[in-house]
């Protein structure tokens, strides 16, 4: 056996292959951490971790050993679940790597003639004992746990314990009584019918919230349960239009990396850019609000997912596209993207031939609901960019006092499309450092250099607009001079003669600092 959690290989397969014919690799393997991963995605399969499907993040893998044979790699599986990580069994075919459930492989055994029977039996009986007495709530909760575990890793065998292991498990505990036997099969049966029907093509969300109420409840103990839970959430909230709303307000805009995405995905051994860690954590931050939203409303906490919507307000939909809007839109390509795909998915949503309008109401009016939001939404971040990144002057007749009211409208926009002006220099940081990223994807190489460009002057323009706020200490000024003494000399008679925004802005910067006792 190898050391525990060895760092996987590059090429695992190969790898896997060479350590003989009946290998078998168990390894750890982490939550799934896509962040954009959909939430239409197939259901998981109980007991397995999914780690073998294609596309799958081979980091999440921590090899534990490799071990020869089915009967020594579901012994060694037996002693090594923990009730906490995700044990995973996988082994190297032709076309790749394949997972296999605990389950499969005592149900080999079982129909094998040179097995010990007996001995496989005590296994089985020993692991279904640590699963009820490890479990937090004890007594009959614990029996309960242990037999979804039984269901979700041991369906492959039997859905419910076999006479001969659970009489085994049972009289281990000194509770072999006939009611706690019935509570074990009982539990069984119910998890067995709960799989079955997330089977179905069509659910509604009624029978959703059954399910993730039943499930949730589990999951706690058995974290093969875990990602289910999650799982049916997410179909819950697909088929709410508040949460689709919260959605469509603190998602980011990632439709570069989609797009991306996309185009790689369609050429073998094309390699796509990863997603920028602050657009990733602000996605994360999206989803999570989302599940909180979902979780409250449909768990009675009916106050607590008002307060969730409430303090995200939707923006309406626009009735024309803003001045500012426009200009960034004409001159950022992924703004351009961003508003062709928005359409292309409104007119897929709302095709005649669609059918989410007799299959799924719900699930129509929440997309629906999404798509409006996400268009009011995407006009205020364009709308604050293009302020940020192409500043008007102030109009001819306005009135002097109301000047400063005009150039404060650009903070005010970008805090309302982006939260906070620090999340905004994270979304727009993020953004050029994914630009940066080599090799830049091929459906981009022309217009990458003008995005960085574009996407760089609007940072910055935002960094002398929360400059602004800032107290002028000593250390502060001291820092800026600094900064403005590294930068380069400008060429002669390139200097832009002063905006009225930018006059408006030295008149507040005057003001701020006499009102500071700074000197000027």
């Amino acid at each position: 056996m190898s050391e525990q959690h060895t760092p996987l290989p590059d090429d695992f397969r190969t790898w896997l292959t060479e350590r003989g014919q009946g290998a078998y690799a168990l390894a750890w393997v982490a939550e799934r951490n896509e962040p954009t991963a959909a939430a239409d995605a197939e259901a998981p399969r109980m007991g397995e971790t999914g780690i073998a499907r294609p596309g799958t993040d081979p980091t999440r893998i921590a090899l534990q050993e490799v071990t020869h044979g089915r009967q020594e790699t579901l012994r060694r599986w037996l002693q090594l679940d923990d009730a906490v990580r995700h044990l995973a069994i996988i082994t190297a075919d032709p076309g790749g790597l394949r997972e296999h459930t605990p389950g499969e492989l005592a149900a080999e055994l079982m129909h094998d003639p040179s097995n010990d029977e007996a001995r496989l039996t005590d296994l089985l009986a020993s692991w279904l004992y640590r699963r009820n007495a490890e479990a937090p709530q004890g007594l009959e909760l614990g029996w309960i746990a242990a037999a979804a575990a039984w269901t979700c890793h041991m369906r492959a065998l039997a859905s419910y314990p076999p006479p001969s292991v659970l009489t085994q498990a049972l009289e281990r505990t000194g509770e072999g009584d006939d009611a706690t036997a019935d509570l074990v099969v009982s539990t069984g049966l119910r998890i067995v019918d709960l799989l079955d029907r997330l089977e179905r093509v069509y659910r509604s969300r009624t029978e959703l919230v059954e399910d993730w109420h039943a499930v949730e409840s589990l999951s706690a103990d058995v974290p093969a349960l875990t990602q289910m839970a999650d799982w049916l959430l997410d179909q819950i909230s697909r088929r709410d239009a508040p949460a689709q709303q919260l959605r469509a307000v603190l998602e980011p805009d990632i439709t570069d990396y989609l797009r991306d995405r996309r185009a790689g995905g369609a050429l073998l051994g094309v390699a796509v850019p990863a997603l920028d860690a602050p657009r990733a954590a602000h996605l994360v931050q999206a989803r999570e609000a989302v599940r909180a939203y979902t979780a409250a409303a449909y768990s009675g906490r009916l106050q607590e997912a008002r307060q969730l919507q409430d303090a995200f307000p939707v923006p309406a939909r626009p009735l024309a596209t803003s001045g500012p809007a426009a200009a960034w839109r004409q001159n950022s390509a992924t703004a351009q993207d961003t508003v062709e795909d928005l359409s292309k998915q409104r007119a897929a949503t709302t095709a005649e031939d669609s059918t989410d309008y007799f299959a799924d109401p719900e699930l129509l009016h929440a997309e629906t609901s999404y798509l409006a939001a996400r268009e009011g939404q995407l006009h205020l971040m364009h709308d604050a960019l293009g302020r940020l990144s192409f500043p008007a002057a102030a109009p001819r007749d306005l009135p002097e006092a109301l000047v400063p009211v005009a150039a404060a409208q650009t903070q005010r926009r970008v805090i309302e499309a982006f939260g906070t002006l620090e999340r905004a220099t994270q979304a727009l940081d993020g953004q050029i450092h994914y630009q940066l990223q080599q090799p830049v994807p091929a459906r981009r190489r022309a217009t990458t250099g003008t995005e960085t460009d574009l996407l760089t002057r609007t940072r910055d323009a935002l960094e002398h607009t929360t400059a602004a706020d800032v107290p002028l200490d000593e250390e502060h000024i001291r820092a800026r001079l600094q900064e403005a003494m590294a930068r380069p000399d400008a060429p002669a008679g390139t200097n832009p003669a002063p905006t009225a925004h930018a006059e408006a802005h030295n008149q507040a910067l005057a003001t701020g600092s006499a009102a500071l006792g700074v000197n000027r």
